[in-house]
């Protein structure tokens, strides 16, 4: 057998099996790769969603976060004007009368009744 008719036996042998294999192909390799897509699709969907889940809850934490920082910034911004006053005494005075309801003894205090019930 000379080269040319080897090549010619070999190319109707890949022809055959070729023929064969589209005829004998299993279900399972026709849907092979639609159904792989299809899970890819479907993976990614679920993904997609639950990454979008956990950036709402964190989308929320954070507002609640920058709303605690506000409060604090407010807080501090009071304690720093307490610390700032240059006479202390003023300060307990003023703590005295406004939270502690002390007064001076000759002072008189007048209070609205219509305003207390």
């Amino acid at each position: 057998m000379n080269a040319r008719e080897y090549r010619k036996a070999s190319a109707s042998i890949k022809r055959q099996y070729r023929r064969k294999m589209r005829r004998e192909r299993p279900l399972i390799s026709s849907l092979g790769l639609p159904l792989v897509m299809a899970v890819v699709v479907i993976a990614s969907g679920g993904f997609i969603v639950a990454n979008r889940v956990a950036l709402d809850e964190k989308q929320a934490e954070l507002d609640a976060l920058r709303e605690q920082v506000d409060v604090l910034e407010a807080e501090n911004a009071s304690y720093k004007s307490i610390l700032d006053e240059e006479d202390e005494r003023t300060y307990m005075e003023r703590i005295a009368q406004e939270r502690l309801g002390y007064a001076y003894p000759d002072e008189h205090r007048f209070y609205d009744t219509m305003l207390l019930s």
